[in-house]
């Protein structure tokens, strides 16, 4: 049987494209944000300062604007996602910043036109007596910027809108383990919910993770031990491990040490603070053999050049970027099943830097600045794996061995087809000399007649 035609040959044939499918991941590990760094091209300590400064732009302009938390929260997320796709050399970091602002309001129910974000940040950088209104024409080409955007933006999130906000839980875990709400406990671990988006953790852990981590980080820079917190007696009601608390504690504390001034509570505390709360931990990971990062691949290179704090990595139980670290876990058992229903003939490119791209039914991933296609994108990656398991039998090549006998007449009309093409040839080439003696003996009537 003849193998059915290529996706490319069905386009040029004129039969619909198989259309590309992109799976929402609302959780992406360490080691798929640092390969997506590394695929970008953008250095450790840049990407480091254009994160910060994003972050710090859009906190100043969400304040300047009364915009509430939960609005903060879901603008960083879509600018760290759309960084990671989005090398920092295509646009502004202010663009991108004030882009992913402009969608988290319309996505939390904060309406803000893109004029009024745009006039909240200028004014914020002149004196009262030179503010501009948001009609003023010095935002009109800006403005279409941040609209044009927005599509990447939510195409950067797969147009995934489950959003995560640790800040009312670490209220509700705060007074659980007896810290009021006006205590200073309290107060910093809430301030330190909000540098947490400082980091990329808020992409890695789920809500609970974060509010645990933030709570007993402020308990130990504060010197107020909580032996009830520290023991994790409670993770598994919160369906938690402390090896995803570890490391996001770890995540906030390099964040402190080496950026302390551009956060909201690093200027509180001296830096002794917190190399101090540091100790007990790197003693745990010791002594626990958890490792730095959960969920890591051998291959991975973390920041700062250290794999892990006094342990191995953990083996890479996932290479898929769309379930909670928790789910992930629990389906390890299932990685081969799972391996051999993606792709085309079970081989799929499951680099994390290929996850953030679309894929086709039969398995194919979009190739860089290829447009002639569509995006489909889901949330159920199940409905996916089922779609391309169905398209992919259309797709598949299968060959058929014949044997045919092959006689003297067969062996003449096999020397006939061979000689076809020569005797063509030579066919062409008469004919080209017959119009060549034609044209001769057109040109001699011609100077007969005028002679």
């Amino acid at each position: 049987m003849a193998p059915p035609q290529s996706d490319t040959a069905a386009n040029s044939s004129g039969l619909p494209h198989p259309s590309f499918i992109q799976v929402a991941k609302p959780y992406l590990f360490e080691h798929a944000i640092q390969k997506c760094v590394r695929d970008i091209g953008v250095s450790q300590t840049r990407e480091d300062n254009v994160r910060l400064s994003g972050v710090v732009w859009i906190d100043n302009v969400r304040k300047a604007l009364r915009l509430p938390v939960r609005t903060f929260d879901t603008a960083v997320v879509y600018y760290h996602k759309f960084r990671l796709i989005h090398p920092d050399t295509e646009y502004s970091y202010v663009d991108a910043a004030a882009a992913a602002l402009f969608t988290a309001c319309k996505i939390e129910d904060t309406l803000k036109k893109s004029r009024d974000i745009l006039a909240a940040a200028y004014n914020l950088k002149v004196p009262p007596a030179e503010h501009l209104s948001p009609d003023d024409a010095l935002f009109e080409n800006h403005s279409r910027t941040i609209i044009g955007l927005e599509r990447l933006m939510l195409e950067a999130s797969g147009f995934d809108f489950r959003n995560r906000h640790p800040q009312q839980t670490v209220i509700k875990l705060a007074k659980e383990y007896g810290f009021v709400r006006s205590s200073a406990v309290a107060k910093t671990a809430y301030q330190i919910s909000l540098d947490l988006y400082r980091t990329f953790a808020p992409l890695k852990q789920s809500t609970a993770t974060l509010a645990f981590a933030c709570l007993e980080l402020s308990s130990r820079i504060h010197r107020s031990e909580n032996e009830s917190l520290y023991s994790g007696a409670d993770y598994k009601t919160w369906n938690i491990s402390r090896a995803e608390v570890m490391e996001t504690i770890l995540d906030l504390l390099e964040l402190y040490t080496h950026h302390r001034t551009l956060t909201l509570v690093g200027p509180s505390f001296t830096i002794e603070a917190f190399l101090e709360a540091r100790i007990p931990l790197n003693n745990e990971l010791s002594s626990s053999h958890l490792p730095r990062f959960t969920e890591s691949s051998q291959s991975s290179h973390p920041s700062n050049g250290v794999l892990t704090n006094g342990t191995a990595t953990a083996t890479a139980n996932s290479s898929s970027s769309m379930t909670s670290p928790t789910e992930n876990n629990n389906n390890n058992n299932n990685n081969n099943t799972n391996q051999n229903s993606s792709g085309t003939n079970g081989n799929v490119d499951s680099s994390p830097s290929a996850q953030m791209n679309p894929t086709m039914p039969n398995g194919r991933r979009a190739r860089i600045g290829e447009k002639d296609f569509t995006v489909r994108f889901m949330l159920n990656p199940e409905r996916e794996a089922e779609e391309k398991s169905i398209v992919r039998e259309f797709f598949k090549e299968e060959m058929e061995e014949v044997e045919v006998e092959v006689g003297e007449n067969g062996r003449e009309r096999e020397r006939e087809r061979e000689r076809g093409p020569e005797r063509d040839r030579e066919f062409r080439r008469e004919r080209e000399r017959e119009r060549e003696r034609d044209r001769d003996r057109d040109r001699e009537r011609e100077r007969d007649r005028y002679r």
